[in-house]
Protein backbone atom coordinates (compact mmCIF):
# COMPACT_ATOMS: atom_id res chain seq x y z
CA UNK A 1 0.00 0.00 0.00
CA UNK A 2 0.88 3.49 -0.54
CA UNK A 3 1.84 4.76 3.10
CA UNK A 4 3.94 1.52 3.31
CA UNK A 5 6.24 2.89 0.69
CA UNK A 6 8.59 5.91 0.85
CA UNK A 7 7.99 8.28 -1.88
CA UNK A 8 11.44 9.29 -3.81
CA UNK A 9 11.91 12.45 -4.91
CA UNK A 10 13.93 14.43 -6.48
CA UNK A 11 13.09 18.99 -6.29
CA UNK A 12 15.20 21.24 -9.00
CA UNK A 13 14.76 24.63 -8.39
CA UNK A 14 17.25 27.36 -9.49
CA UNK A 15 17.37 29.27 -5.94
CA UNK A 16 19.28 27.20 -3.75
CA UNK A 17 17.53 29.32 -0.44
CA UNK A 18 14.04 28.16 -2.05
CA UNK A 19 15.50 24.57 -2.74
CA UNK A 20 16.42 24.18 0.89
CA UNK A 21 13.15 25.66 2.21
CA UNK A 22 11.15 23.20 0.06
CA UNK A 23 13.28 20.37 1.14
CA UNK A 24 13.18 20.96 4.60
CA UNK A 25 9.54 21.02 3.90
CA UNK A 26 9.43 17.89 2.14
CA UNK A 27 11.37 15.82 4.72
CA UNK A 28 8.72 16.92 7.29
CA UNK A 29 6.17 14.94 5.27
CA UNK A 30 6.07 11.23 6.57
CA UNK A 31 7.32 8.69 3.66
CA UNK A 32 9.32 11.10 1.82
CA UNK A 33 12.44 10.89 0.69
CA UNK A 34 14.60 13.07 -1.32
CA UNK A 35 17.03 11.40 -2.96
CA UNK A 36 18.86 14.21 -4.94
CA UNK A 37 18.60 18.39 -5.90
CA UNK A 38 18.82 20.02 -9.08
CA UNK A 39 19.60 23.39 -10.35
CA UNK A 40 18.18 23.25 -13.56
CA UNK A 41 15.90 21.04 -15.98
CA UNK A 42 19.13 19.22 -17.86
CA UNK A 43 20.92 18.46 -14.32
CA UNK A 44 17.20 17.44 -13.48
CA UNK A 45 17.26 14.72 -16.12
CA UNK A 46 20.50 13.63 -15.56
CA UNK A 47 19.79 13.31 -12.07
CA UNK A 48 16.53 11.54 -12.85
CA UNK A 49 18.18 8.52 -14.94
CA UNK A 50 20.82 8.18 -12.15
CA UNK A 51 18.18 7.80 -9.46
CA UNK A 52 14.94 6.61 -10.51
CA UNK A 53 13.20 8.77 -8.29
CA UNK A 54 9.18 8.23 -7.94
CA UNK A 55 8.50 12.02 -8.42
CA UNK A 56 10.66 14.98 -9.70
CA UNK A 57 8.98 18.09 -7.26
CA UNK A 58 10.35 21.20 -10.41
CA UNK A 59 10.07 24.52 -10.47
CA UNK A 60 9.02 25.91 -13.84
CA UNK A 61 11.04 28.96 -14.26
CA UNK A 62 14.69 27.66 -14.58
CA UNK A 63 17.39 29.14 -16.58
CA UNK A 64 19.09 26.50 -19.31
CA UNK A 65 15.84 24.35 -19.79
CA UNK A 66 13.12 25.91 -18.06
CA UNK A 67 10.62 22.80 -16.08
CA UNK A 68 7.90 22.56 -18.87
CA UNK A 69 10.36 21.55 -21.50
CA UNK A 70 12.58 19.24 -19.08
CA UNK A 71 8.54 18.05 -18.17
CA UNK A 72 8.50 17.32 -22.28
CA UNK A 73 11.84 15.15 -21.83
CA UNK A 74 11.20 13.27 -18.85
CA UNK A 75 7.58 12.48 -19.80
CA UNK A 76 9.47 10.43 -23.30
CA UNK A 77 12.77 9.24 -21.55
CA UNK A 78 11.55 8.41 -18.05
CA UNK A 79 7.84 7.52 -18.54
CA UNK A 80 7.56 6.15 -14.94
CA UNK A 81 8.27 9.12 -12.92
CA UNK A 82 5.61 11.71 -12.34
CA UNK A 83 6.49 15.27 -12.28
CA UNK A 84 4.88 17.79 -9.68
CA UNK A 85 5.40 21.54 -11.25
CA UNK A 86 5.77 24.37 -9.00
CA UNK A 87 5.02 28.00 -9.76
CA UNK A 88 4.17 31.43 -8.51
CA UNK A 89 2.23 31.78 -11.73
CA UNK A 90 -1.69 31.02 -11.40
CA UNK A 91 -2.50 32.09 -14.76
CA UNK A 92 -4.78 29.09 -16.26
CA UNK A 93 -3.31 28.74 -19.70
CA UNK A 94 -0.01 28.52 -17.69
CA UNK A 95 -1.76 25.47 -16.04
CA UNK A 96 -3.19 23.87 -19.05
CA UNK A 97 0.17 24.32 -20.69
CA UNK A 98 2.10 22.36 -18.23
CA UNK A 99 -0.48 19.79 -18.29
CA UNK A 100 -0.57 19.16 -21.55
CA UNK A 101 3.55 19.27 -21.20
CA UNK A 102 3.08 16.00 -18.98
CA UNK A 103 2.97 16.98 -15.83
CA UNK A 104 0.73 15.22 -13.11
CA UNK A 105 0.63 17.77 -10.57
CA UNK A 106 1.01 21.89 -10.44
CA UNK A 107 1.00 22.96 -6.94
CA UNK A 108 1.90 26.94 -6.46
CA UNK A 109 4.26 28.24 -4.40
CA UNK A 110 2.08 29.97 -1.74
CA UNK A 111 0.36 27.06 -1.13
CA UNK A 112 -0.15 25.37 2.17
CA UNK A 113 2.29 22.31 2.09
CA UNK A 114 -0.81 20.11 2.84
CA UNK A 115 -1.03 21.13 -0.94
CA UNK A 116 2.27 19.99 -1.88
CA UNK A 117 1.64 16.03 0.49
CA UNK A 118 -1.44 16.31 -1.17
CA UNK A 119 0.11 16.61 -5.26
CA UNK A 120 2.58 14.05 -4.00
CA UNK A 121 -0.22 11.49 -3.09
CA UNK A 122 -2.93 12.16 -5.51
CA UNK A 123 0.34 11.60 -8.59
CA UNK A 124 1.32 8.20 -6.57
CA UNK A 125 -2.25 6.71 -7.09
CA UNK A 126 -2.04 8.38 -11.03
CA UNK A 127 -4.22 11.31 -10.55
CA UNK A 128 -3.59 14.60 -11.62
CA UNK A 129 -3.60 17.60 -9.71
CA UNK A 130 -3.95 21.30 -9.40
CA UNK A 131 -3.96 23.50 -6.49
CA UNK A 132 -7.25 24.81 -5.22
CA UNK A 133 -6.76 28.36 -5.96
CA UNK A 134 -6.54 28.28 -9.81
CA UNK A 135 -8.39 24.04 -10.37
CA UNK A 136 -12.25 25.53 -10.44
CA UNK A 137 -11.09 27.94 -13.41
CA UNK A 138 -8.61 25.78 -15.01
CA UNK A 139 -11.92 22.95 -15.30
CA UNK A 140 -14.13 25.99 -16.63
CA UNK A 141 -11.09 26.85 -19.31
CA UNK A 142 -10.35 23.30 -20.38
CA UNK A 143 -14.67 23.23 -21.54
CA UNK A 144 -14.12 26.56 -23.52
CA UNK A 145 -13.00 25.37 -27.46
CA UNK A 146 -9.79 27.67 -27.45
CA UNK A 147 -7.30 28.35 -30.30
CA UNK A 148 -4.11 26.86 -30.23
CA UNK A 149 -1.57 29.60 -29.06
CA UNK A 150 1.50 29.65 -31.53
CA UNK A 151 3.72 28.39 -28.18
CA UNK A 152 2.00 25.28 -28.96
CA UNK A 153 3.51 24.76 -32.35
CA UNK A 154 7.01 25.22 -31.29
CA UNK A 155 8.98 21.81 -31.71
CA UNK A 156 10.98 20.56 -28.21
CA UNK A 157 14.27 21.49 -29.77
CA UNK A 158 12.17 25.28 -30.96
CA UNK A 159 11.33 25.90 -27.77
CA UNK A 160 15.12 25.14 -26.01
CA UNK A 161 16.51 27.50 -28.83
CA UNK A 162 13.86 29.97 -28.25
CA UNK A 163 15.08 30.05 -23.95
CA UNK A 164 18.64 30.22 -24.76
CA UNK A 165 18.47 32.99 -27.15
CA UNK A 166 16.20 34.78 -24.55
CA UNK A 167 19.04 34.08 -22.23
CA UNK A 168 21.66 36.03 -24.11
CA UNK A 169 23.39 32.61 -25.73
CA UNK A 170 25.35 33.62 -29.44
CA UNK A 171 24.74 30.87 -32.04
CA UNK A 172 27.83 29.50 -31.14
CA UNK A 173 27.03 28.75 -27.30
CA UNK A 174 23.18 27.65 -28.02
CA UNK A 175 25.39 24.81 -30.64
CA UNK A 176 27.74 24.07 -28.36
CA UNK A 177 25.27 23.18 -25.60
CA UNK A 178 22.84 20.90 -27.74
CA UNK A 179 25.73 19.39 -29.25
CA UNK A 180 24.74 20.68 -32.75
CA UNK A 181 25.73 22.93 -35.91
CA UNK A 182 25.73 26.26 -35.75
CA UNK A 183 23.95 26.22 -39.19
CA UNK A 184 21.10 23.53 -37.62
CA UNK A 185 20.67 26.62 -34.83
CA UNK A 186 20.52 29.52 -37.44
CA UNK A 187 17.53 27.10 -39.42
CA UNK A 188 15.84 26.86 -35.85
CA UNK A 189 16.10 30.40 -35.06
CA UNK A 190 14.58 31.35 -38.44
CA UNK A 191 12.04 28.64 -38.06
CA UNK A 192 11.15 30.13 -34.93
CA UNK A 193 10.92 33.79 -37.00
CA UNK A 194 8.49 32.42 -39.43
CA UNK A 195 6.22 30.34 -36.90
CA UNK A 196 5.76 33.24 -34.46
CA UNK A 197 5.56 36.23 -37.05
CA UNK A 198 8.36 37.67 -35.53
CA UNK A 199 11.04 39.24 -37.49
CA UNK A 200 14.16 40.00 -35.19
CA UNK A 201 15.93 38.94 -31.52
CA UNK A 202 14.95 41.14 -29.65
CA UNK A 203 11.18 40.54 -30.86
CA UNK A 204 12.15 36.61 -29.60
CA UNK A 205 13.51 37.54 -26.41
CA UNK A 206 10.07 39.51 -25.91
CA UNK A 207 8.28 36.77 -26.51
CA UNK A 208 9.94 34.34 -24.65
CA UNK A 209 9.50 36.42 -21.78
CA UNK A 210 5.80 37.15 -22.25
CA UNK A 211 5.57 33.28 -22.43
CA UNK A 212 7.51 32.57 -19.04
CA UNK A 213 10.26 30.03 -20.85
CA UNK A 214 12.72 32.08 -19.01
CA UNK A 215 12.79 33.60 -15.91
CA UNK A 216 14.00 37.39 -15.87
CA UNK A 217 16.36 37.38 -12.93
CA UNK A 218 18.21 34.88 -15.02
CA UNK A 219 18.61 37.49 -18.07
CA UNK A 220 21.95 38.42 -18.77
CA UNK A 221 22.94 41.89 -20.62
CA UNK A 222 24.60 40.50 -24.01
CA UNK A 223 28.72 40.44 -24.17
CA UNK A 224 30.18 43.16 -25.18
Amino acid sequence: MLHMKSIRVILADDHTLVRAGIRQLLEKLPHVQVVAEAGEGHEAISLTKTHAPDVVVMDIGMPSLNGLDATLRLRKECPAVRVVLLTMHNNEEYVLHALRSGAMGFVLKQAAVQELEAALLAVMRGETYVSSAVRQRVAERKKEKTATSPLQLLTHRQREILQLIAECKSTKEIADLLAVSSKTVEFHRAELMNRLSIHDVPGLVRYAIQNRLVPTESLLPPPL
